[in-house]
């Protein structure tokens, strides 16, 4: 399901493309989003849990191009998405 596509966050700096719940079985939910990052000329992939500062953030175009997960390749800040997409993804206006 795609939720909040076209929102954009800071300036227009970063914009969801996509996102979607996941129910993750017994494991913690978490959203999933495919994010536009025109500061880094990127696009990211982030994962991120209900709790606060649970946020993953990797390189999409790296997943593909390089196929590698590594750190040094994927130097986003969770800290800094998880305060720009949160409210969106996880409380979007009208829903409570």
């Amino acid at each position: 399901m795609m939720q909040n596509a076209g929102i954009l966050f800071g300036m227009a700096e970063i914009e969801i493309v996509q996102s979607a719940f996941h129910v993750n079985g017994r494991a913690a939910p978490f959203y999933a989003a495919i994010v536009d990052d025109a500061r880094a000329g990127d696009t990211k992939l982030v994962i991120m849990f209900d709790e606060p500062d649970y946020t993953a953030v990797l390189s999409l175009d790296t997943l593909l191009d390089v196929e590698d997960v590594s750190p040094e390749l994927h130097a986003s800040r969770g800290d800094l998405f998880d305060d720009a997409l949160r409210d969106a993804l996880w409380y979007p206006e009208g829903e409570e």
